[in-house]
């Protein structure tokens, strides 16, 4: 079973309860607080059609749909709590504020019985989702598809404590070897070959999780495997060195797990995520409405400015990997890479004049609203780049893979702080902005360099 059949019978239960809690509510309104007999008039049934939808929409964007096989109960009753409390909330300021009551103490009533209901009704039905869920995936084969990197003693041990935990949910496909004396494991896992095997083997065996099971002192071979494997999809865990364990990065979700530190797939929440491509949308559009008189202008200002198209469109890497055209106000003669792919520079003779305020003010920058609201880039995000460029980056940094996890944006923290890089070293210098930006993504960072932005376009600031 997928987890589109998972999502669908949860997202049916939730419905299911939402409708069912708000039945039982306004049963609870009419007689033991209004003391009326009970009567479905219009209220009840619109509500038993529609609000159950104000519910699953409210899940959604708190993630509770999300990587749902991964939920568990005490995850479960958490999130109940919260979306029951919040939602309650929005319920009560849009329906139950309007009603005509004996008392005010009657609106403190009516918002605790709503509450109590729905988070009672909610948390039952998905306890037993739960339930049904950990049963299936501890059956033989349904676990996660795991990966172990290395098979050496420490490889040995963790898979005999994972295989022997109550808990077990991980389905071992096999084992890579680090070097040639890694093969202790060969009895009781098939292997899959060696590190230069690694993307197909993760390909074929559609693996959901990694364990690296090399010492964490191994920096450097740590951080190139890690670079290689980490795509935000799957789920990475390493050993511990005591460092670590004082810091408290130990992963214990699992108290009868191996002793392992998760490396955390992404920083920002998925209700923030979803908030995030919301705010994308809805500015992009505005803008696009907004901005059309200085399209107008900028459109003939280019076509004056040289022969050639307005825009200009060219080949970058997105999301995940995947190639788009990104368009911009052409802000360069046309013949300016005849000689090959360059990066512009100080006093570089192909940019127009008209092309340099628009690079100061970081205005040949907005056609690219289009590329945010068909979902190839963000407002905020790492700066897109040639597959010409990040070859040569990657050669050098292998973490720069670590930016194609989330989509590119108009504007980064990088290009805020350091500008358009005139050459590779300078790339290398601005990806450690995104680095650090991907480590700490929040909806109060990306806004926080939105207005560093604005400043940079109206001061023309920009380098």
């Amino acid at each position: 079973m997928k987890d589109r059949f998972w999502i669908a019978f949860l997202m049916g239960l939730d419905l299911l309860t939402a409708g069912s809690s708000w039945g039982l509510f306004f049963y609870v309104r009419q007689v033991q607080i209004e003391g009326k007999p009970f009567h479905a008039d219009e209220n009840f049934w619109l509500g038993i059609l529609f609000l159950p939808l104000f519910w699953v929409l409210f899940y959604t964007i708190q993630g509770t749909y999300h990587d749902i096989r991964r939920l568990f109960r005490l995850k479960v009753l958490n999130l109940s709590f919260a979306a029951s409390f919040f939602g309650t909330l929005v319920l009560f300021f849009t329906l139950l504020l309007d009603d005509q009551v004996r008392s005010y103490q009657n609106y403190y009533q009516l918002t605790i019985w709503l509450f109590i209901i729905h988070l009672s009704f909610t948390s039952f039905g998905r306890i037993v989702f739960t339930t049904i869920l950990i049963k299936y995936i501890k059956a033989a084969g349904h676990g996660f598809k795991t990966l172990i990197i290395g098979g050496n003693e420490r490889a040995v041990e963790i898979y005999q404590e994972l295989l022997a935990a109550p808990n077990m949910i991980n389905h071992f496909v096999g084992f890579i070897q680090v070097n040639g004396r890694d093969n202790l494991l060969v009895p009781q896992l098939p292997h899959l070959g060696k590190l230069s095997d690694l993307q197909p083997v993760l390909a074929q065996h559609q693996v959901e999780e990694v364990i690296i099971a090399i010492e964490s002192s191994d920096h450097d071979r740590l951080q190139s495997i890690i670079a290689r494997i980490d795509n935000g999809k799957i789920r990475i865990r390493i050993l511990p060195d005591m460092y670590s364990i004082l810091a408290g990065s130990v992963d214990m979700t699992n108290i009868y797990g191996a002793l392992l530190i998760e490396i955390n797939p992404d920083v920002m929440p998925y209700w923030q995520r979803a908030v995030k491509r919301l705010m994308d949308i809805l500015v992009a559009s505005v803008a696009l409405v907004c901005l059309i008189p200085f399209f107008i202008f900028s459109a003939i200002a280019v076509k004056w400015s040289s022969p050639g198209p307005i825009f200009f469109l060219q080949d970058r890497v997105g999301r995940d990997g995947k190639c788009f055209k990104i368009i911009k106000f052409r802000t360069m003669y046309t013949d300016a890479e005849k000689a090959g792919p360059q990066l512009s520079k100080e006093g570089d003779p192909r940019i127009t004049p008209i092309g340099l305020f628009m690079r100061k003010t970081r205005l040949d920058e907005f056609p690219q609203f289009f590329n945010v609201l068909l979902g190839q880039m963000s407002l905020v995000g790492p700066r897109p780049e040639r597959q010409f460029y990040i070859d040569q980056i990657v050669a050098v940094e292998p973490q720069y893979m670590h930016l194609t996890r989330v989509r590119p944006g108009i504007t980064s923290w990088g290009q805020v702080k350091y500008g358009y890089a005139e050459n590779v070293d300078q790339m290398l210098q601005r990806m450690k902005f995104d680095l650090i930006y991907m480590k700490n993504r929040s909806l109060a960072l990306d806004l926080k360099i939105m207005f560093y932005t604005v400043i940079i376009v109206f001061k023309a600031q920009g380098k």
